[in-house]
């Protein structure tokens, strides 16, 4: 639950997000092994796969449904890929140790092209996937029907980066489940990932020291009944960059993104959100950030606020810097009705392009959110103009 220093003119700013994008890549070992999984093949299941994988291996998974198949990964360096398609792993009723469909422990594992569903457990933190220890990357995968997306512990060396991954229709008896709850981790990468549908908890929660979420969607939307869109409870240092972050008229908390809402962690805490596009179409107004007082540093530059609420966060901070975040209402929006929160172009003409100064090159939004999962190059005409996205019609 701690956090990381932070100075404007830090010579490693500007490669923070560039490092967050690199993918881990396995070390090279000698007697790596390939192995397919599938039907067809010597091994059938995941499960035997698990048992038989070592340091370092590929395994490529033939497409299909896998029911009942958990497995846990102690493996490190392993690589998890469907191949010829999507590979869906249905629960089934069944767990990996009472906690998700795979429970990982390893250093450097990718996981890509997997869609997790129906994980139930009794304590009803049923995971997709449940990250215990290590390093973790998940690319383009999706998370539905369970009780959790996906679930870390709270080792500080462990890190977790997701990207161009979905996450939706996450279901828990008593309602209070998360589609993606870092604990106290090292570092928590979000890129070019989906999160919509839950209901009562949150869209995503991160007690990680360091969180980099760029270039997302996280929409509750019509009938969505998330509680927060996006959470630090205990801080940290986040940069949240390029996203579009939604709270629908049917929300249990009126606070999009919040900041230390549950006490700071030792060591500075900073925020900084760019070029975010933030809609409340909560009828009561709300809150686009509320932030606890005590952090080290506030940073708000370039997002579009839109529809009734306020920027709870002015003087939070020791250092803050809060200018150019224009404030719109609903109807200037192309059509949030149907979740397309692009500005009208009469609208956007009335946007003054956001001015960056020689420190903030990695806040420069290079990037956009592409449906239904992943990011694309930002049009050059539109780089600079507040929000995530560039104009519609």
């Amino acid at each position: 639950m701690s956090p990381a220093p932070h100075r404007r003119s830090h010579p490693k700013r500007r490669t923070l997000l560039a490092a967050a994008v690199a993918l881990a890549v396995p070390p090279v070992r000698a007697r790596a092994q390939r192995l397919q999984v599938g039907p067809g093949r010597d091994l059938k299941t995941l499960a035997e796969a698990a048992r038989r994988a070592r340091d370092g291996d590929t395994l490529e998974v033939d497409a299909g449904d896998y029911r009942g198949d958990v497995a846990m990964w102690p493996q490190s360096a392993l690589v998890l890929q469907a191949v010829g398609g999507r590979v869906r792993l249905l629960a089934d009723g069944q767990s990996s140790q009472g906690k998700a469909i795979w429970v990982m422990r390893g250093e450097q594992l990718r996981v890509q092209g997997f869609d997790f569903e129906q994980s139930r457990v009794p304590s009803l933190n049923g995971a997709g996937i449940r990250l215990e220890r290590g390093t973790l990357t998940v690319v383009d995968c999706r998370f539905f029907d369970n009780e959790c997306g996906i679930l870390t512990g709270n080792e500080r060396a462990t890190e977790l980066t997701i990207e161009r991954c979905e996450f939706g229709r996450q279901v828990r008896a008593d309602g209070r489940n998360h589609h993606v709850y870092a604990g106290a981790i090292g570092r928590l990468t979000v890129l070019g990932s989906h999160f919509h549908g839950a209901r009562s908890g949150h869209l995503l929660k991160s007690r990680a020291l360091v969180n980099h979420v760029a270039w997302s969607r996280l929409a509750d939307g019509a009938e969505g009944q998330a509680s927060y869109e996006l959470e630090f409870p205990n801080g940290g240092r986040a940069l949240v960059l390029g996203n579009v972050i939604q709270q629908g008229p049917r929300t249990e908390n009126p606070n999009i993104v919040s900041f230390g809402a549950e006490g700071y962690a030792t060591g500075p805490q900073e925020l900084v959100m760019a070029f975010n596009t933030l809609v409340n179409e909560r009828r009561n107004g709300g809150a686009f950030l509320a932030m606890r007082p005590g952090a080290d540093r506030l940073r708000l530059l370039g997002n579009l606020l839109v529809g009734p609420g306020l920027m709870a966060a002015d003087n939070v901070a020791a250092m803050t810097e809060v200018r150019d975040n224009p404030a719109l209402p609903l109807a200037d929006l192309v059509n949030p009705g149907q979740g397309d929160y692009r500005l009208r172009r009469a609208a956007a003409t009335r946007l003054t392009p956001v001015t960056l100064t020689s420190d903030d090159t990695d806040l420069l939004p290079r990037a956009m959110f592409t449906a239904p999962r992943g990011w694309e190059p930002r049009p050059p005409a539109a780089a600079l103009l507040p929000g995530a996205l560039p104009p519609g019609t």
